[in-house]
């Protein structure tokens, strides 16, 4: 495979496959979560805020000490990488000139303290880049992994970075998927809410990951000691294996924790996932091991915030 060919494949770490950037150590003149837009940089120039230039991109301060700058991106779509693109369009003079890229492979839901303690593995050895100009990096390894990070030496901006490559799933929760019982394309549809004051509630049934909050569902603020929640019509009575949490975009107004219950064709209620802790901007899978058949499902948040989506997977009897 030649250094170009990988760019053909899917871009793993992309915000609409559910990718983000969990974190960074500095992003004092522009914001991480640039690197992972799908669309291509913009620039405009003499164009000012607070931090200075706006730049479509992530742009650390200029370093007066030696060290590097880094950002860590968990993959939309975890996968084997065949290659990269440093995309630094329109950094001209403050663009980094060398960068490493490294992967790390963690399961479940980490925090980005969990994530930076992991075991990373060289991608792309330190190599040079230029300004204004996307720098492909062929990668050979066959390995699964979850997460990427950036290195950039010594500071500056980088617009995009591209993780191309295939996916693979974990075998384990695709085997026991089968149909989405909360799909409002299945016939599933919200019939109560607590609190619906920033996005609509049916939101969490519709296809596809958000592009942005607007999309999701989204509480006011609680003042006092309840929770939200949502109750789901699911398409027809069914087992559910498998739930997905998705707080995708919500970032600062994530809920802290959820858990869900199930309702019996008999009309007692079942725990299907125990209170849980959620993490922002990340989509949420795990199996559920209760053989009964549910009719609705009700979410619980704690106390309050949002969730981009909410999938039931399972099998109708």
């Amino acid at each position: 495979m030649t250094t170009t060919d990988f760019r053909v494949l899917p871009d793993l770490a992309l915000r609409s496959l559910g990718g983000a950037v969990v974190w960074a150590n500095d992003e004092s003149f522009a914001e991480k979560e640039n690197l992972i837009l799908p669309a291509d940089p913009g620039h405009r120039p003499a164009t000012f805020g607070p931090r200075g230039q706006i730049y479509d991109g992530w742009e650390t301060r200029r370093r007066r000490e030696p060290g590097c700058d880094e950002a860590i991106v968990r993959l939309g779509v975890p996968g084997v990488v065949r290659g990269v693109v440093v995309d630094t369009a329109w950094f001209t003079g403050n663009h980094p000139t060398e960068v490493t890229v490294e992967a790390a492979a963690v399961d479940g839901h980490p925090s980005p303290d969990d994530v930076r303690k992991a075991e990373w593995h060289t991608l792309v050895a330190r190599s040079p880049v230029g300004g204004d100009t996307r720098t492909p990096f062929a990668v050979d390894s066959e390995t699964r992994w979850t997460h990427v990070k950036l290195t950039i030496h010594p500071d500056g901006g980088v617009a995009r970075l591209r993780v191309h490559g295939e996916g693979r799933p974990d075998l384990e929760l695709l085997d026991r998927t089968s149909l989405d019982l909360a799909a409002l394309e299945n016939g599933a549809l919200v019939t109560a809410c607590s609190n619906g004051y920033y996005g609509a509630p049916q939101g969490l049934l519709f296809p596809g990951p958000v592009r942005t909050m607007g999309e999701g569902w989204e509480t006011s603020r609680r003042r006092d000691d309840g929770n939200d929640w949502v109750q789901v019509r699911l398409a027809g009575t069914g087992v559910v294996r498998m739930v997905e949490l998705d707080t995708a975009c919500f970032l600062g107004n994530a809920p802290g924790a959820a858990s869900l219950r199930g309702r019996r064709p008999d009309g007692e209620w079942h725990d299907l996932l125990p209170r849980t802790v959620l993490q922002p901007d990340t989509r949420h899978r795990f199996l559920v091991d209760t053989p009964e058949p549910v009719t609705d499902v009700r979410l619980d948040i704690f106390p309050d915030g949002g969730m981009a989506r909410l999938r039931v997977h399972g099998a109708l009897l």
